[in-house]
């Protein structure tokens, strides 16, 4: 097989198409839910602001940057530091202190700073809002944030109900494409006389394995380290508990409003997530293959066996003997 030819089998421009629609259809999602819940962002903003500024105003013992020390702070009944028994006390003496949590968190929520006097889009930017809509169809779901809008929800459901399904098939399509590459690659090799074929196989999808390893995970790793400021084995929980599609939305990247993110970030954390799953979906392509090849194997050699058995009852009923006991059991025929 020449070099050329590896790619004839893979169909590259119904990939390449469907690929295209699938991204067209991801960044019409995020503009859409840009512009519902967008200008809800702001608007919570400013609430948010205007609160914090009159928790300021009246308890003149706080500060932008103690806001988030009183709110996030844990109790523990049985260990109090000394930072615990003061905000005990602050507690008793601040009516509002539930007020005061409630807005932290639901600023959080939103992707929200409020350390800062500057304004900010929140999660509702395009960027975010691409990302979300990512988040989506590959269902992963976080849960770090949800549109709040009437418009925004409503519009969420009936993109899922056509994006899942899309996400779906070219997930498959290009885990396909991948795996049949690896065999183009395999029998290109093979034709080369470089080596047998099972072992050739072998090599060839062990690579294909390390290499995905150490593009999905390893380097991703690295990279959340080093932009999120997660220790190396949190970093590599969030990438396989998002590739896998659990999504349980504790660890989450490009979602911290005090963190500022490079431009490219965005775009390399979909483009990751995107790779991944379908990366992943050759692996299940692969062990589906695998699995179905075990599977005939094993019927075939069941099979031959019970035909080997019937093939032996037939010959112990084609002796000659057992036939002319069964001709002298027959009744004679009268004229």
């Amino acid at each position: 097989m020449e070099f050329k030819e590896l790619f004839n089998l893979a169909r590259v421009p119904s990939i390449l198409l469907l690929g295209a629609v699938y991204v067209a259809y991801v960044l019409i999602g995020g503009v859409i839910f840009w512009q519902l819940e967008g200008p809800l962002g702001k608007r919570d903003f400013i609430h948010m602001i205007k609160q914090r500024d009159s928790l300021l105003h009246k308890y003149t013992c706080l500060n932008p940057e103690s806001l988030y020390e009183v709110a996030t702070v844990r109790h523990n009944c049985d260990t109090r530091n000394a930072l615990t028994l003061e905000v005990d006390k602050l507690e008793n003496k601040i009516q509002q202190f539930a007020l005061l949590r409630q807005v932290i968190q639901d600023a959080s929520k939103a992707g929200l700073t409020l350390q800062n006097n500057h304004t900010t889009d929140g999660f509702w930017k395009f960027t975010s809002s691409a990302v979300f809509a990512a988040t989506v169809v590959t269902t992963i779901g976080y849960g770090n944030i949800s549109p709040q809008s009437t418009g925004g929800q409503i519009f969420c459901v009936f993109f899922a109900l056509f994006g899942i399904p899309l996400n779906i098939v070219v997930l498959n399509r290009v885990g396909k494409y991948m795996l049949a590459f690896e065999r183009n690659i395999s029998d290109f090799l093979e034709s080369k006389k470089i080596g047998k074929k099972i072992w050739m196989r072998f090599f060839v999808h062990l690579i294909s394995y390390l290499t995905g390893m150490v593009l999905f995970f390893v380097v991703p790793m690295l990279v959340f380290q080093t932009q999120e400021g997660w220790t190396y084995s949190e970093a590599l929980y969030y990438c396989f508990i998002s590739l896998s599609t659990i999504g349980f939305g504790d660890f989450v990247a490009y979602s911290n409003p005090d963190i500022y993110y490079p431009d490219w970030y965005s775009i390399l954390t979909a483009c990751w997530i995107f790779f991944g799953l379908a990366w992943l979906a050759q692996v299940i392509n692969h062990s589906i293959d695998i699995v179905e090849r075990l599977n005939n194997y094993l019927k075939n050699k069941i099979f031959r066996g019970k035909k080997t058995e019937e093939e032996t009852a037939s010959g112990a009923g084609d002796n000659p003997e057992t036939q002319v006991e069964e001709e002298d059991d027959r009744p004679s025929e009268h004229k």
